[in-house]
């Protein structure tokens, strides 16, 4: 089994969308998380504030209010999974992005010893 961060990317103006039309997107994700955890595939998943209520450390310290970037998406929110492939991952993304109108960024995550093995490397 592999882990997958499914990220979902949403549009500023879509935070403001009434709450009568968000009701059956809320609802079409949650059955869907639901199920992941049924099924015993669900690791972990948040959703994010604004990205207004973002801050940026950069390398040198300085400290900045507000997002990395200017752009017309941002990151809204996420979900880990623990599938067998790439194709279950796509799979699952493909319904997300299904019950929330919303793109999905599917990419894995490094396994415990990649990421010391990368880490290490680097030294």
């Amino acid at each position: 089994m592999t882990q997958y961060l499914i990220a979902t990317y949403d549009k500023p103006e879509t935070r403001s969308t009434p709450a009568a039309q968000m009701q059956p997107i809320v609802e079409a994700v949650g059955a869907l998380i639901d199920e992941a955890l049924q099924t015993g595939i669900f690791v972990f998943a948040g959703g994010l504030h604004d990205p207004s209520a973002s801050t940026v450390v950069d390398p040198s310290g300085t400290v900045t209010d507000g997002p990395f970037l200017e752009s017309k998406e941002c990151l809204g929110g996420f979900t880990v999974i623990d599938v067998p492939d790439l194709d279950a991952a796509l799979a699952f993304a493909r319904r997300m992005a299904e019950a929330s109108g919303l793109p999905q960024e599917v990419r894995p995550l490094q396994s415990e010893e990649e990421f010391t093995e990368a880490m290490e490397s680097r030294r």
